[in-house]
This record gives C-alpha cells, sequence and structure tokens, in this order.
C-alpha cells in the first residue's frame, strides 16, 4: 500500500509485463540452449575437423548473438521496468529475499556478454583450444543463469512450507536457501533447461532450411541430424521436468487449471502444439529433404506455442497471488488483508491517505480516519476509481480493454456488484479477498455502475 498504482490502458499492465517476458522467454532459452548447442556441437566438428561444419556452426553464432545479446539485453531490461511499475511490492520482496542470487547472476550475466563477444570475433584468430574454452565458459554461465532465475521464479509459484514457516508471516527471510531451494526449483530447472534444448534445435533447423541452399545438400543433412538429436534429447528432458512440475504445484494452482476454461484451453493447446513438434521432427529426421523454410517456420511456431502457453499457464495459475501465499495480486501482503479490512484501503496506503487529506479534508475525523459518506455526490465517482485502480487495476480495466469490469459486472445490477466485491474470494475463484472498508465497496460499486455496460437482453 505504500506504492502508485500503474495504469496502462487497454492491455493493462500485466499484460504488458506478459508480452515483453513473453519474448524475452523465447530469446533468453535459445541463450541457454544454443551456448550449449554450439560449445558441444563445436568440440565435435573441431575434433572430426568438419570444415563445411565448422563455418555454418561461425554463421549460426553470427545470428545467435545478434538475438540473443541485443534483443535478450533490451528485453531483460524491459521486464525489470515493467514489474518494478506494475507489481513494485512484489519485486521489492524478491530483491530482498534473493539479493545474493541477483548479484550472482550479474556476474554471471555480464560472463556471457564477454564471453560472446569473444567467441563470435575471435572465431579464426584463436587457436581452437582456447576458442573452445570461451564456448564452453559461455555455455555454462548461462546454464547457471537458469539455474539462479527458476529459483526465483519457482520461487513466487511455491515458496515452500519450509520458507513459509521461517517467515512467519514476515516479508523476508535471512535463509536465502530455504527460499531458493523451493519445490519447484529442480523441476522447473529440469523443464526449462529441456526446453532451452528444444527451442535451440528448432532454431537451428529454421536457420539452416533459410541459409543453405541446394548445392549444401549434404551440409543440410548432416545438420538435420545432430539438431534433430540435440531437440529429442531436449523433449525426453522436459517431459518428466514438465510432469514433475505439476506434481509440485500447491493445490489451488492445480485446481485452477481445470476449473478455469482458458487454462485448461491453453494446456491443451500447449500439449499439442509439443506432440505436433515432435511428429514433424521425426518426420524431417525420418527424409532429412523434407526440410524447407516452411517445415522449418511450422516446427518454430509449433514450438513457440508450446513454450509460451506454458508460461502463461504457470503465470495464471499463482492467482491470487504474485508472490504464492504471500504478495496477493492487487500488491497487498497477505497477512495485512485484516487491517486494511478494519482500516480501509484508502487509508491504509500513503499515496491514497494523503490524497483524500488535501482534495477531501472535509471527510478527515479528528482521529485521522475517513468518513466517506461525507464525500459530495458528484466526487464519490472519482474516490470509487481510486479504489478501483488500488484494488482492481493489476489484473482487470476498467471501461475497455483485458478483462474489462465494465463488461465483466454487465448481467449484475448495482446491489449485486456490491455483494460481489464484499464477497470477492468466495463468489470467484482466485480472486482476492475485498481489502477495504463497507464505505469504499460503495464508492466501488458507484464506479462500477458508472462504466458497465449495458446488458443487452431483458
Amino acid at each position: 500500500m505504500d506504492y502508485l498504482w500503474w495504469y496502462v490502458p487497454v492491455i493493462t499492465s500485466p499484460m504488458l509485463i506478459a508480452l515483453i517476458a513473453t519474448i524475452h522467454v523465447i530469446i533468453s532459452h535459445y541463450a541457454v540452449g544454443g551456448g550449449l548447442f554450439l560449445a558441444w556441437e563445436l568440440t565435435h566438428a573441431y575434433r572430426e575437423k568438419n570444415e563445411d561444419y565448422i563455418n555454418y556452426l561461425h554463421s549460426h553464432a553470427k545470428f545467435f548473438v545478434l538475438l540473443t545479446v541485443v534483443m535478450g539485453a533490451i528485453t531483460g531490461v524491459g521486464i525489470w521496468w515493467t514489474i518494478g511499475l506494475a507489481s513494485p511490492l512484489a519485486t521489492e520482496m524478491l530483491i530482498n529475499i534473493f539479493v545474493f542470487g541477483w548479484a550472482t547472476e550479474w556476474v554471471y550475466f555480464v560472463v556471457e556478454l564477454v564471453a560472446a563477444f569473444l567467441f563470435l570475433y575471435l572465431w579464426g584468430t584463436l587457436p581452437r583450444k582456447q576458442h573452445l574454452i570461451i564456448g564452453w565458459i559461455y555455455a555454462l554461465a548461462a546454464l547457471c543463469s537458469l539455474i539462479i532465475i527458476t529459483g526465483i521464479t519457482g520461487f513466487m509459484l511455491h515458496p515452500g512450507e519450509e520458507w513459509l514457516k521461517i517467515t512467519a508471516g514476515e516479508t523476508a527471510s535471512s535463509n536465502f536457501f530455504a527460499a531458493f531451494l523451493n519445490p519447484q526449483f529442480l523441476p522447473q530447472t529440469l523443464a526449462r533447461t529441456g526446453a532451452a534444448l528444444v527451442l535451440t534445435g528448432v532454431y537451428v533447423l529454421l536457420h539452416a532450411s533459410i541459409t543453405l541452399k541446394g548445392e549444401h545438400v549434404r551440409l543440410r543433412r548432416f545438420i538435420v541430424e545432430r539438431a534433430g538429436q540435440f531437440t529429442i534429447f531436449g523433449i525426453l528432458i522436459a517431459i518428466p521436468g514438465i510432469i514433475w512440475t505439476y506434481s509440485q504445484l500447491p493445490d489451488s494452482a492445480k485446481l485452477s487449471i481445470f476449473r478455469a476454461a482458458a487454462l485448461t484451453i491453453f494446456t491443451g493447446i500447449g500439449a499439442a502444439a509439443g506432440g505436433l513438434l515432435l511428429l514433424m521432427l521425426l518426420l524431417v529426421i525420418w527424409k532429412p529433404h523434407w526440410l524447407s523454410p516452411v517445415a522449418g517456420i511450422a516446427m518454430f511456431c509449433m514450438a513457440l506455442g508450446a513454450l509460451a502457453c506454458g508460461e502463461f499457464v504457470r503465470e495464471a495459475v499463482r492467482k491470487p497471488y504474485v508472490v504464492y501465499d504471500l504478495v496477493l495480486s492487487n500488491q497487498i501482503l497477505k497477512h495485512k488483508v485484516p487491517d486494511i479490512q478494519r482500516n480501509g484501503i484508502l487509508h491504509s496506503g500513503f499515496w491514497t491517505r494523503q490524497y483524500i487529506q488535501r482534495k477531501f479534508p472535509d471527510v478527515l475525523n479528528s482521529d485521522g480516519t475517513f468518513s466517506l459518506e461525507r464525500l459530495p455526490q458528484e466526487k464519490r465517482l472519482e474516490v470509487g476509481r481510486v479504489v478501483f485502480m488500488h484494488h482492481c487495476n493489476d489484473c482487470h480495466a476498467d471501461a475497455a480493454g483485458y478483462s474489462p469490469l465494465s463488461f465483466l459486472a454487465s448481467s449484475r445490477t448495482r446491489a449485486e456488484k456490491l455483494h460481489a466485491i464484499k464477497n470477492l474470494d468466495s463468489m470467484i475463484y482466485n480472486m482476492p479477498p475485498w481489502c477495504g472498508n463497507d464505505q469504499e465497496a460503495e464508492l466501488l460499486a458507484d464506479y462500477l455502475e458508472s462504466v458497465t455496460t449495458k446488458y443487452p437482453f431483458p
């Protein structure tokens, strides 16, 4: 309650995070898997003295470094920027808990950048042994970055009973490893490593299908064989990782997948895309001459579809939390809800309290509390919108956009809206509890009534 709300029209701030994060995940997984692929395959090519393959790996490394270093860095900074504005409380908590982890990850990131540029720009000038060492340094640093980030994102999905007992409701714990070694850490690490290998294999096949023309038939066949084996190995790692990840989900998250129609659909689409990718990959390995730009693009789209659907489901099943069992989706700490319900959301927030005191001094009581029934009638909607922005804006648009309450509430009377507001978590699964008082619920009901789309049926 100590932060201002961030209003992003139409798409809302969570969807802006999702858009940037999806692009970053697609690139960052390739940064990990591509580093392992280039190091492993260049080791093989140097040992076999396969100059054609070495030259291809050099051309792929140019594409790899351009995409992962430039776009990966831009979208990575974009994620920090958006989560800091949209979820400041959750971001603060993750920084406090994992400050050692973030610092370590940044060291690995710097090592990645230096190693990537040395690996590419010293190609052919360094002795091959030293060149391979640089390639493996990059690959291992990128893998370590994935491991650290996975520990932190896994904590958001399920901190684990051990850590929750240690903290006993506090916002941070001195026990870094109790937080880092959460129930999601190992299964997600396995799943993400497998996904990185799969995505890399598909990137290589797409790149080869476009850059290697008809005169490189033998080389194309060789690359299909090598990249195909790499991708299938990734699938064999990813599948048990995904199953293990599901088994370690909190009960509320498991229920969400089957209770929310969108999550059921996206889970099915992701599974179907993964199955089609495996089938098409086996066909291309069986008949390498079938690899064409169209086939490469199709496999790439299937891989992106499976990964994007998995990320969407993983993010969505946390609700009503941003950090499971700690920070609610409206940026309120779970253990502070009773106090905020008693004092009111406007009084409990630093900025909202200043706003009401300065703009509506007539509602201020001698003890510092507010009597909102004294608000002028023409100002009730203005204050109701402030309540909406602090309580609902992190997931819903108001009048139009993503998940707009103007349409979702169109079938409800004002009395029904008021009842739903006061009973959010019991009426609508995966909604946070109402965190305001009765007067604020009235103001929010008035505001929703003013923006609600007319119900189309009698």
